[in-house]
């Protein structure tokens, strides 16, 4: 390096983003000075150095531009240590004149340059990909090298903004509501366990935020939404991540029919803000956002897998049956309920390539939705899948405190069992219950899994900096 040289400056005199001076300067003829006097920066993508006159291509926010380095304009020893000091990945400051070159090229005729940051590791070879594990183990490189890697970045950027503006549009309030918890609910889950030295109490990470959010609505808060990091101790694959970023909502006075027209709502603005052009594929499969969205319930597509009608009247002993002649294993504790969701998950959920609402399941499975309002053995809830794929469920929500008590007695006796995704009993959402809560819509979404649809990208792909195990 060039004695004296500052490789990590405070700051420079930067007049103009890459981007602006493109849009500034559309049409140049060849060989055109334009007098315009501009100080950019950029990352060095390109450089080749000559006699009197070097080039080099910087990169900003996915914009490029040449910048040109004559010894006429800034001397021999400037000259001279652009040509030692300066190499692919290099973060540079160039003054100097807007002009085109003698082919047409737009570039900054430079008077003056500076390092601004000195790469200390070469950038990947061009010609030779990032494997894919490399890309998310070193997400940075992969954002510098790869184009797709930063519009990934812009895309979820959109969907968040289009969800946030859609449920401002439909009168949302949005909220936060505690990570740390001292009682784990609102969802089927194992839970991250922490401790607050504080209060020396043993707390966990939570897995849902419906619990806070209904307490927004006993408070009067018709129509409230968080959307936040949520945490799942459990498997990490293709579609799992155990922190992911989770959407809940819920609206005063609706039920699962209003929340299966908001989910539609938020998927289609969402696509449209993402600029997905629809139909998407998955998997080879044309998949068509803008139609109409199947609705069946959850008996009717296990009865399709199984090649026999199956209700909510069909035994223990005759689920077990379908089960083991279709090869799906079982536990032992397992009632009607828990073996038909198992068959569903098993034998139908992925096969589900077109929007489906999936509906109306057994109470056991869904101990914090409604009861039916034409059966009671049934509860008022519904996921949708896509892709074959859950993308969201909802429930017309059970308000009834007496019921939600009994419920969640019975799992809480689950997990002193050692159920470890049973909920915990907890009486302060039992409390506010007992002030009176409204009949309500509620909805839950995976962020994450929603822009895998829109993109066709895995959940790694799609989550900036996914968990790894360490190298």
């Amino acid at each position: 390096m060039t004695a004296g040289a500052a490789l990590y400056p405070v700051g420079v005199a930067r007049t103009h983003t890459l981007a602006e001076v493109r849009a500034a300067h559309p049409d140049l003829p060849p060989d055109t000075a334009t007098g315009a006097r501009v100080g950019v920066t950029g990352r060095v993508i390109f450089v080749r150095n000559t006699g009197k006159l070097c080039f080099a291509t910087l990169r900003e926010d996915g914009v490029e531009l040449q910048v040109m380095i004559s010894l006429d304009r800034v001397g021999p020893a400037s000259l001279a240590a652009w040509k030692a000091d300066v190499d692919l990945g290099d973060l540079v400051f160039v003054r100097g004149e807007v002009i085109s070159s003698r082919r047409g090229e737009l570039s900054v005729l430079a008077d003056a340059w500076q390092t601004t940051a000195k790469a200390l590791r070469p950038l990947p070879v061009a010609h030779k990909p990032l494997s894919e594990e490399t890309r998310v183990r070193q997400r940075y490189v992969d954002l510098i090298v790869r184009p797709d890697a930063r519009e990934m970045v812009r895309t979820r950027a959109a969907v968040l903004r289009s969800l946030r503006e859609t449920f401002h549009r439909l009168g949302y309030l949005e909220v936060t509501t505690p990570v740390l918890q001292i009682v784990h609910g609102g969802a089927a889950a194992r839970p991250f366990h922490t401790h607050l030295n504080a209060f020396d109490l043993d707390m966990s990470l939570r897995i849902a935020t419906e619990l806070y959010l209904k307490r927004c609505i006993v408070g009067g808060i018709p129509r409230v939404y968080e959307i936040g990091p949520a945490f799942r101790n459990e498997g990490v694959d293709s579609s799992h991540s155990p922190e992911y970023t989770l959407l809940e909502a819920y609206q005063a006075y609706g039920d699962y029919d209003t929340m299966a027209e908001l989910t539609r709502t938020l998927v289609l603005d969402a696509a449209a803000s993402a600029e997905v052009r629809t139909p998407i594929t998955a998997d080879g499969t044309e998949i068509d956002l803008t139609g109409q969205w199947r609705s069946a319930t959850l008996h009717e597509v296990v009865s399709e897998a199984v090649g026999e009608q199956v209700d909510p009247d069909t035994g223990v002993a005759e689920l077990r049956r379908h089960a083991e002649r279709l090869g799906v294993a079982l536990r032992d504790d397992w009632g009607a309920g828990d073996i038909v969701l198992e068959l569903y998950e098993k034998l139908v959920e992925h096969t589900l390539i077109q929007p489906t609402f999936v509906r109306d399941y057994p109470v056991a499975v869904r101990p914090l939705a409604r009861p039916h309002r034409d059966d009671p053995r049934l509860t008022e809830a519904w996921d949708l899948i896509i892709g074959g794929m859950e993308i969201a469920p909802a429930y017309s929500e059970l308000v009834d405190p007496v019921e939600q008590r009994r419920r969640l007695v019975e799992q809480s006796l689950a997990a002193a069992k050692g159920d470890p995704e049973a909920m915990e009993l907890d009486e302060d959402f039992l409390r506010a219950l007992e002030y009176g809560m409204p009949p309500t819509g509620g909805m839950g979404m995976g962020v994450d899994r929603l822009i895998m649809l829109l993109t066709g990208r895995g959940i790694r792909e799609t989550i900036l900096f996914p968990l790894l195990k360490p190298e």
